[in-house]
């Protein structure tokens, strides 16, 4: 997990549905489900990230931060990824630079 390792000094978390998004988005760019969940693990991210599951209260944290993130066109899946974020007051990683500019959560962007 060298990649990780360089942006965030603490043991990445990720919501069960934003490994949802994760894998749906590699399908998006062709790979398969397994091919996907295999490139992931080969490079040490599954084992890595410590799998958090997207309870009632992170749903209601990532619904209140709906207001603040409705001009920037974030999706529920970057809401509830902010509000994991908050919950565990660490940063939130992500390569969408629209991110940069919100002020209530840490934000380091990849790219």
């Amino acid at each position: 997990m060298p990649v990780l390792s360089r942006l965030v000094a603490e043991p990445p978390a990720i919501s069960t549905g934003n490994r949802r998004e994760v894998l749906t988005k590699l399908q998006d760019h062709g790979l398969t489900e397994s091919v996907a969940l295999e490139t992931l693990a080969s490079q040490g991210i599954l084992d890595a990230m410590q799998l958090v599951a997207f309870d009632a209260d992170h749903a209601r944290a990532a619904a209140r931060l709906r207001a603040a993130t409705r001009a920037l066109g974030l999706s529920f899946a970057d809401r509830a990824c902010m509000a994991l974020a908050q919950a565990y007051q660490v940063p939130a990683v992500t390569a969408d630079r629209t991110w940069a500019a919100l002020s209530f959560v840490s934000v380091v962007v990849v790219r």
